[in-house]
């Protein structure tokens, strides 16, 4: 199913680079003629236009739930199920209070002042999709934290239902507008009916072609939140189930999701490829797997320390297991990566459930300049600048010198017209 690769001159790294260039350049130009006219309909027509794809798409014509609706699907959740995230909840929220931002005062020898304050950001669209309760508490927490003061919540039907899990978390966080719907008219409806300010929650890859669409009308994640993505380093004490299980719950995501093993150790390799089929046999996702992993899946065959480390840096993925004896050699010269399982009791599955960090991570590369999803992210930062009458002088006459050297003229004046001397 899955051929072993080394890439370990440049050459060879240069051909790792055309195979993942291949794969997010599938994903990036997958119809964006369809999203691009999705966003525009809806920006012209509002609900009539929703409403049509909803139906077109979805088969669903019920956009806003009914209370009684929204009741009935929390009455109907398994009380195992809502203690699991009760459970999730608390810890979420727990290290995400951690992140809280502080405010900045600065006075300086001339007696200005300056302050750079957080102003939580207004309203925020959070889409999450069909089944997910988890990607609702990792999205909408933070924003609650940060002091968002309207979330509201897309979410589309599954069979024609509400997902009972999804709206048990909503009425947790005290989410009260929420939508049922999906895909690229969900983007849309957020960006140009709801009119939110920002909008975050991962998604297939029509989602995120329109989250990168309605980007500059709207705020979206400092990162691509497409297809998931994992890279697992193994020695030869890793346990190889563990490794094939980390693989395939990665690649039961979405058929785009890309799995990666990476191993000094060549017999290792050998063994996780023979035994990959069998440990999907029973998958209830299968087929899903199956295809992801044929068309995204690697098995890379490593030099050296450096070969490993060069090669987790250029693939830059979402998720990373270091399912080695000693991780820590490593960790100091990852740069590149959204989160990082350390050990062999780490699965990044926890991390997507309960674990206490976000598991919106950068996707497609992009943890090489952004960040998973965090508080911060729910904020402005805005400066304030009170300039005293010596401070103005002082400084205001080296800003001049620069005003006039770039000839701005109006800025050299608007200086001066402050200033006695001149």
């Amino acid at each position: 199913m899955i051929k072993i690769n080394k890439f370990t001159n440049s050459r060879s790294i240069l051909q790792l680079e055309k195979v993942l260039d291949k794969r997010r350049g599938v994903i990036q130009n997958t119809n964006i003629a369809v999203v691009s006219k999705i966003l525009k309909d809806i920006r012209k027509n509002k609900n009539k236009a929703l409403i049509k794809y909803e139906k077109k798409f979805s088969k669903n014509s019920r956009i806003k739930p009914s209370s009684r609706e929204i009741n009935k699907a929390i009455t109907s959740l398994n009380p195992k199920v809502k203690k699991a995230i009760d459970y999730a909840y608390n810890r979420i929220f727990k290290y995400h209070s951690l992140q809280k931002v502080k405010n900045i005062s600065y006075r300086d020898k001339l007696k200005n002042t300056f302050h750079y304050r957080s102003v939580p950001i207004n309203k925020v669209g959070v889409y999450v999709p069909a089944n997910l309760p988890s990607t609702l508490l990792m999205n909408a927490i933070p924003a609650k934290i940060a002091g968002v003061k309207k979330i509201i919540l897309a979410n589309p039907r599954l069979n024609n239902k509400l997902n009972p899990a999804v709206i048990y978390v909503a009425r947790k966080l005290g989410i009260k507008e929420i939508y049922s719907i999906g895909g690229a008219q969900a983007i849309g409806s957020l960006t140009y009916i709801q009119k939110v300010d920002k909008i975050v929650g991962p998604g297939n890859i029509y989602v995120a072609k329109a989250k990168k669409e309605v980007f500059g009308d709207v705020g979206v994640e400092g990162m691509i939140a497409g297809p998931s993505e994992i890279t697992v380093v193994a020695d030869k004490k890793t346990e190889i189930k563990s490794v094939i299980t980390s693989l395939i719950a990665q690649a039961e995501h979405d058929v785009n999701s890309q799995s990666i093993i990476i191993s000094k150790d060549l017999s290792v390799l050998k063994e996780i490829k023979n035994l990959i089929k069998i440990n999907l046999k029973n998958l209830p996702r299968r087929n899903i797997a199956e295809k992801s992993l044929k068309a995204n899946g690697l098995l890379i065959h490593a030099k050296n320390d450096k070969n490993v480390i060069d090669l987790i840096n250029l693939i830059s993925p979402e998720h990373l297991e270091l399912n080695i004896s000693k991780p820590k050699k490593y960790i100091n010269k990852i740069l590149n990566a959204g989160s990082i399982c350390m050990g062999k009791f780490s699965a990044m599955a926890v991390t997507d459930y309960n674990a206490g960090t976000n598991h919106v991570l950068p996707t497609m590369g992009s943890a090489k300049f952004s960040s998973g999803l965090n508080v911060s992210d729910f904020y402005k930062k805005i400066s304030y600048i009170n300039l005293s009458k010596k401070g103005i002088e002082v400084i205001g006459k080296q800003a001049i010198t620069l005003a006039e050297y770039e000839n701005l003229e109006g800025h050299a004046q608007s200086i001066k017209s402050r200033i006695r001397s001149y």
